[in-house]
This record gives structure tokens, sequence and C-alpha cells, in this order.
């Protein structure tokens, strides 16, 4: 009996959180051209390296702002860009962060699950720079060979997409 009760109780707080927390995070699913032209339009992503990122984001994320992968070794990648949990804060002093090893983004790693997405730009910026696309599976997996690459220019025509300005965004 006290079994059933526990049991009971743990489901309901379990849903009760999952409820909360897509209450709480609102999330996108792209399509490709429509994440294609809004990382050069608002994120002055190159048009030299988008398919790359294209690509990366496809096979980490699916084009989902909300997905969420616990790996083995306990840590998360996280949203869009799957960002490990060792580059935001999650729990732990970003301040010990080693930053030979690791970018460290320092901004909270829940700011990857919601539909904005320029926090996650921002910081797969910065894990690109200092690090490279090889930083993820998804990219050195499928993504390195040129040949596997979308072809934006034809699939959504990329060509005619330019930066906005950054006063237009505001």
């Amino acid at each position: 009996m006290l079994w059933n009760i526990c049991s009971t109780m743990n489901i309901v707080t379990i849903l009760g959180l999952c409820l909360t927390q897509s209450c709480l995070v609102e999330s996108k699913k792209y399509m490709r051209c429509e994440l294609s032209k809004e990382l050069v339009e608002r994120y002055q992503i190159s048009k030299t390296f988008l398919s790359n990122w294209i690509c990366l984001i496809e096979h980490e994320s699916e084009r989902d702002t909300k997905k969420f992968t616990t790996l083995t070794n306990g840590s998360n990648k996280i949203g869009l860009f799957q960002i490990s949990s060792k580059e935001c804060r999650s729990g732990h002093k970003i301040e010990e962060c080693d930053v030979q090893k690791h970018p460290c983004c320092k901004m909270p790693c829940a700011d990857f699950l919601n539909d904005d997405i320029s926090d996650d730009v921002e910081c797969a910026k910065r894990i690109f720079e200092q690090k490279g696309f090889q930083y993820w599976n998804g990219w050195s997996t499928y993504c390195r060979n040129q040949q596997n690459l979308p072809n934006l220019s034809i699939a959504c025509n990329i060509n005619t997409i330019t930066p906005l300005s950054r006063l237009l965004l505001l």
C-alpha cells in the first residue's frame, strides 16, 4: 500500500514538473530555409559557413530548440546547437570552468531551451571560434565531407538574403 502511494506521488510530481516546464518554455522546430534565412539576416552567420551550420543543427537537434540530451557521463547537450552543459551554468559555478577545455558561455543552460536563439547563436559562435565545427559530433560524423552539406543556394535561394542592419532589429 505504501509503495503504491509513493509511486503515485512520484508520477504526479514528475507529470507536474513536465507540465510546468512545458508551459514556461516556448520552443520551436525550424524549417530548414526559415532557419537559414534567420541565421544570415538576424545573426550575421556567414553564407560561406551556413551549410555547415545547418547540417550541424540538423544532425544535432533536428532544428528543435527544446532538444535535451543526457549523456552517459552525466552531462547534457542542450538546445538547437546541442551545447554541452559544461559550457553554461547548470548548478555549478561557471568560474570553475576550465577555459582551456571549454569556451564557457557564462549563461544559464536553461536559456538554450526556448525559442529565442540569440543566446544559443552567441554561444555557438564562441565555441566555433575556439574549437571549430569539430566540437560537435554531428558535424564531425555527417557534415565534414562537403558533399554531405545541403545546397542552400538552390533549396533556399540563400544568395538573395543579406544580413539586416542591427538598427532594424532593435
